[in-house]
C-alpha cells in the first residue's frame, strides 16, 4: 500500500494527453532554389512590362530612367537584408505583420494585417490577373477591344485553377512557381539577348536613345521622385518569402541567400531590359505605348511578335501563383494569433496546405475582379499606406535590438542599413501626402477601418455568447467541407 501511495504522489500534476500527438503543422518543403523562384516569380510580374512607360514619363530622361531602375534596385535589397534579420530572429510566417506583433502588439499588428490581407494583395492578385486576360486576347483582337466581360472571366478563371493548385499540394504550388519563373525569365533574356545583338550591328539608330542621355531630365524634384513609385512597383515582392519562412528549409541559410540572389538578379535583369528596350523604342514612343514588350516584339519580330504576349501572360501567372501561396500564410499567421477567424489555421492532413485561408483569398481576389474599373485607383490610394508599413517593420527590427539585445541573430545587420531604408520609407510616404493629399487620405481612411473591426470582434472579451456560436458553427461546417484539423490532433490509444 506505501510503494502504491507514492507511486501516485509521483505521477504528474498536468499528464500528458492519453494517446499520440500527431504535429499537422505546414510541412518544410521549400529549398533554396524554390526560394529564389518564389521572390524572382513575385518581382518579376506585369510590372516591368508596364513600368517603364511610368518611370520615363517621370524621369524624362533615358539616363534618369535607367538611375531609377538602379536605385529602385538597391534600395529594395536594403529593405530585403534588413528583413533578413527579422526573419531568422523571428521565424514566424506572416512577415512583418508577425514582426510589427513581437515589437508593438496586436494592434498594430492587427492594422498591418488588415490592409495587407483584405485590400493590397487581393487587389494585386485581381490586377495581375486582368494582365494575363488582357494579353491572352490579345491575338484575338488585334486591332479592337475585346468583349465586355470576357478578361473578367479569363482572369476569373486563372485565379480558380490558382485557387485549386494551391489547396492540392505545396509542391504542385512551388513547381508552377518554379516553371513560369524561368519562363519568364527567359522572357527578359530574349529582350537583352535582342537588343545585344540591335547594339552589335552598330547601326546608330539602335544608339539614338543613348545621345544626350540626360536631355530632358525633368527639373522637378517632386515629379522625379514620383518615378520611383513607379520602379518600386515592378520590385515588389522582395519581402514575401519572409511570410512562408516556417516552410523554408534551413531558413538561417537559405533565407538570406534567397533574397541577395533574387535581388541581385532581378535588378541586373531589369536595368539590361531597359536598355535592351531603348535600342529599339525611343523615349516619345515608349510615352506612348504602355505595352511596351509588344511593342518591341512588334518592331523586331514579325510574325513572331505573338511570343511576347504569352510570355507575359506567363509572367503573370507566375505572379498571380505567388500572391495566392504567400497570402494565404498570412491570413493563417493571423488566424494562429487570433486576429483571424481559427478555421484558417486549419491544415488538411493530407495535403498538409492551409485549405480554408487558400480558398480565402481566391474568393476576395474574385470579389475585386467586380470592382475591377476602378481597382488601379484603390492600389495607388493605398501606396502611401504600403510604405508605411513597411516603414513600421524596420523600425520594429531597431526596437528589437533593444528589447533582444540577447536573442541569437544569425544575420545582424549595421544599424546603417535599417536607418537609411527608414529615412526612404518615410520620403516614400510624405511626398504623396503633398503631392496627393486625396488620394492618401482615402488610403489612409481604408486602414483606418480596421480600427472598428479589432475592437469590436478582437479587443472585446465580453461578447454575446451567440457570436461564439455562430462561429463555432462555422468553423465546423468548413471542418468537414475541406477536411482540416488544427496544427496538432491527439489520437485517442485502441
Amino acid at each position: 500500500m506505501v510503494d502504491e501511495k507514492k507511486a501516485k504522489e509521483a505521477q504528474p500534476l498536468n499528464p500528458p494527453p492519453v494517446g499520440r500527438v500527431e504535429e499537422v503543422g505546414l510541412e518544410k518543403s521549400l529549398t533554396l532554389f524554390n526560394g529564389v523562384s518564389i521572390i524572382v516569380g513575385c518581382i518579376i510580374g506585369s510590372g516591368i512590362f508596364i513600368a517603364p512607360t511610368g518611370v520615363q514619363e517621370k524621369a524624362g530622361s533615358v539616363g534618369l530612367s535607367l538611375i531609377v531602375w538602379i536605385a529602385c534596385g538597391i534600395f529594395s535589397g536594403i529593405g530585403a537584408y534588413c528583413y533578413a534579420e527579422l526573419g531568422t530572429l523571428i521565424r514566424k510566417s506572416g512577415g512583418d505583420y508577425a514582426y510589427i506583433m513581437e515589437a508593438f502588439g496586436p494592434f498594430l499588428a492587427f492594422v498591418r494585417l488588415w490592409i495587407e490581407s483584405i485590400v493590397v494583395r487581393p487587389c494585386t492578385c485581381t490586377i495581375v490577373a486582368l494582365t494575363f486576360a488582357i494579353y491572352m486576347l490579345r491575338p484575338f483582337y488585334p486591332h479592337c477591344d475585346p468583349p465586355s466581360g470576357a478578361p473578367q472571366l479569363f482572369a476569373a478563371a486563372l485565379i480558380i485553377l490558382l485557387t485549386a493548385i494551391n489547396c492540392i499540394s505545396v509542391r504542385w504550388a512551388t513547381f508552377v512557381q518554379d516553371v513560369f519563373t524561368i519562363a519568364k525569365v527567359l522572357a527578359l533574356i530574349l529582350i537583352i539577348l535582342t537588343g545585344a545583338v540591335m547594339m552589335c550591328t552598330g547601326k546608330p539608330k539602335y544608339f539614338e536613345s543613348f545621345e544626350n542621355i540626360f536631355e530632358g531630365t525633368s527639373r522637378d524634384i517632386g515629379t522625379a521622385s514620383l518615378a520611383f513609385y513607379s520602379g518600386l512597383f515592378a520590385y515588389q515582392g522582395w519581402n514575401y518569402l519572409n511570410f512562408i519562412v516556417e516552410e523554408l528549409q534551413n531558413p538561417k541559410r537559405n533565407l538570406p541567400l534567397s533574397i541577395a540572389i533574387s535581388i541581385s538578379t532581378c535588378t541586373i535583369i531589369y536595368v539590361l531590359t531597359n536598355i535592351a528596350l531603348y535600342t529599339v523604342i525611343t523615349p516619345e514612343e515608349m510615352l506612348e505605348s504602355p505595352a511596351v514588350a509588344v511593342e518591341f516584339a512588334n518592331k523586331l519580330y514579325g510574325p513572331f511578335a505573338f511570343c511576347m504576349p504569352i510570355f507575359v501572360a506567363c509572367s503573370t501567372i507566375g505572379s498571380a501563383n505567388g500572391v495566392i501561396l504567400t497570402s494565404s500564410r498570412l491570413f493563417y499567421a493571423g488566424a494562429r494569433e487570433g486576429h483571424m477567424p481559427q478555421v484558417l489555421t486549419m491544415i488538411n492532413a493530407a495535403t498538409k496546405t492551409p485549405i480554408p485561408a487558400v480558398v480565402f483569398t481566391g474568393f476576395l481576389s474574385l470579389c475585386y475582379l467586380a470592382l475591377s474599373d476602378n481597382i488601379f485607383s484603390l492600389i495607388n490610394y493605398i501606396q502611401v499606406v504600403y510604405w508605411l508599413a513597411i516603414g513600421v517593420a524596420i523600425l520594429a527590427l531597431l526596437w528589437l535590438r533593444k528589447t533582444m539585445a540577447d536573442a541569437d541573430r544569425p544575420i545582424k545587420v549595421n544599424l546603417f542599413f535599417p536607418i537609411i531604408f527608414f529615412i526612404g520609407c518615410a520620403f516614400l510616404v510624405i511626398v504623396p501626402i503633398i503631392g496627393a493629399p486625396k488620394d492618401t487620405a482615402i488610403g489612409i481612411g481604408i486602414m483606418l477601418t480596421g480600427v472598428p473591426v479589432y475592437f469590436l470582434f478582437i479587443a472585446w472579451q465580453s461578447k454575446p455568447k451567440w457570436i461564439d456560436s455562430l462561429t463555432n458553427c462555422v468553423t465546423k461546417f468548413a471542418q468537414k467541407v475541406f477536411l482540416v484539423v488544427p496544427e496538432s490532433v491527439t489520437h485517442k490509444d485502441e
